[in-house]
């Protein structure tokens, strides 16, 4: 009988006896060079060339074959890019989900949803490993069900970064609107945040998005301190005279407003995305990508905590999403001006795996996979098109669906249920094919697996209905929002 395996043991040995895949062996090499791997082949058969692809879509294809090494990233370059991908937009909503659900289920929740992203997060990791030369998600899913998986993967993975810069492109706007009292059409700066998004963008390698990491933090802590050092000596803009906030514990405001609070609180831990892009770059990603999610979930669910308990507490039944219109009109003023780094790098995180993954298309589609990291007229051509095409896309979505709550639990409820959590359980399911029953912990593993993936399809159905129907709702009363390409005022204040 089999051994019985476990996600957290060695890699190398798990490679041999619960998969069809190639032993890792690293070769040798210097300490200022990153690691290399004897790759599989995208289908696990003898490392030979699948048929229909060429030698150079064979390997990591950032490690530089006619120009420079991309994979340059350290373990805390990797962190300081992991939280500009994960801070900001989603943290802003955290706060209603708490009044919304109550103190109590809220915080079960999040605890909940941090050990999930964490277990989810390292099963990527786990199956990202044993095929070192995919470079995003979308490989993955080619390596674990072939052309059909790839497909549906790539159209959901760009349906989630643009609607993601979308909703960033919306809270731009709203910082915009409430900084200046609306001094221009609403749609004039929602054209400006997409054209400041598309310069960020520019720069083709990930240790930008690690270099724009500690401002990123900067910027969301200042914000947050901001808002809630003015609620502890004034009140709300909207709370009456002699006013008390209601803190509860429990609250039951109907299913529908549960879920979207759930989504929410999702939204915040949606990273995984780009966890592969990122390992993609790494130096050695087998070491160091662990430490790296572990200090993640760590710091973001320390932070949420602290974000979403104190400014509910202080600002009660007037809290609002986004969390900084919380605060008094000159405070809540200043906090969005502080916050604004913290989005804009953000909506850089995910501009830049979602053009990247565009480009590497348009790069093979042009046979120049070679010309991936270098600085040829043909690269930076194909970069700069990529990149204009999204943002004009992310642009376009913004104005259709100006209403930041409803762009988030869309999201949530439409990709990152998959992205977060469902993929990682289908891609374990597929690397421990024939084992699954072998063993208590083996049936284990496959029920938690199981229930993850049932999990996504509910987060699919009740989410999407929940989203949907009070967007629709919002759009027919006319609360809080002016239409699509409007230039009324979305102002938090």
């Amino acid at each position: 009988m089999a051994a019985t395996t476990d996600p957290t043991t060695n890699l190398a040995s798990e490679s041999e006896k619960g998969t069809h895949q190639q032993p890792l062996k690293m070769e040798p090499s210097d300490s200022n060079a990153p690691p290399k791997y004897e790759h599989d082949s995208a289908s696990g058969s003898d490392g030979e060339v699948p048929k229909g692809e060429t030698s150079d879509e064979i390997g990591n294809i950032f490690e530089g074959q006619d120009g420079k090494s991309y994979r340059t990233m350290t373990r805390w370059g990797t962190i300081f890019a992991l939280l500009t991908n994960q801070f900001g937009i989603g943290a802003l909503g955290l706060p209603s989900a708490f009044a919304t659900l109550g103190l109590v289920p809220a915080l079960i929740t999040l605890f909940g949803s941090a050990l999930l992203a964490w277990y989810t997060g390292f099963e990527l990791y786990r199956y990202s490993i044993l095929h070192p030369q995919c470079v995003h998600i979308i490989d993955l899913a080619k390596a674990a069900g072939g052309r059909t998986w790839q497909v549906i993967v790539a159209i959901g993975f760009l349906i989630q970064v643009i609607m993601f810069c979308s909703s960033a492109i919306v809270t731009i706007s709203i910082a915009f609107n409430t900084m200046t009292e609306h001094a221009i059409c609403t749609v004039s700066f929602m054209a400006v945040a997409a054209v400041i998004s598309f310069l960020l963008c520019v720069p083709r390698t990930v240790k930008f998005i690690s270099r724009s990491g500690p401002p990123t933090v900067i910027s969301l802590v200042g914000a947050v301190l901001i808002v809630m050092i003015s609620l502890g000596f004034a009140d709300p803009v909207k709370a009456p005279e002699n006013w008390t906030p209601t803190i509860k514990a429990f609250n039951n405001p109907g299913f529908r407003n549960i879920f979207n609070a759930v989504l929410k609180i999702v939204f915040a831990y949606a990273g995984n995305h780009s966890y592969v892009s990122y390992m993609a770059e790494m130096r050695d990603p087998k070491k160091d990508f662990p430490f790296s999610l572990t200090w993640l979930i760590v710091l973001t669910t320390a932070f949420y905590t602290m974000l979403a308990t104190g400014i509910y507490c202080l600002a009660g039944e007037y809290t609002t999403s986004p969390a900084l219109g919380s605060a008094p009109h000159i405070y809540a003023k200043a906090a969005y001006g502080v916050v604004l780094p913290a989005i804009l790098t953000g909506a850089l995180a995910n501009g830049h795996v979602g053009v990247k993954y565009m480009f590497i298309v348009c790069m093979k589609q042009m046979k120049a996979t070679g010309e991936i990291t270098s600085n040829t007229v043909r690269s930076w051509a194909a970069w700069m098109i990529c990149t204009t095409i999204f943002w004009i896309i992310a642009f376009i979505l913004a104005n259709a669906i100006p209403i930041f709550d409803s762009i988030v639990s869309i999201q949530s409820a439409t990709t990152y249920a998959w992205f977060s959590f469902g993929m990682s359980g289908v891609f374990y399911l597929v690397s421990r094919k024939g084992t699954h029953f072998k063993g208590g912990k083996n049936i284990a593993f496959f029920v938690l697996n199981s229930g993850i993936i049932l999990f996504a399809f509910f987060l699919n159905g009740a989410g999407l209905w929940a989203s949907l129907t009070e967007m629709l709702e919002i759009f027919a009363t006319g609360d809080n929002v002016n239409g699509t390409f409007s230039c009324g005022d979305n102002s938090a204040l």
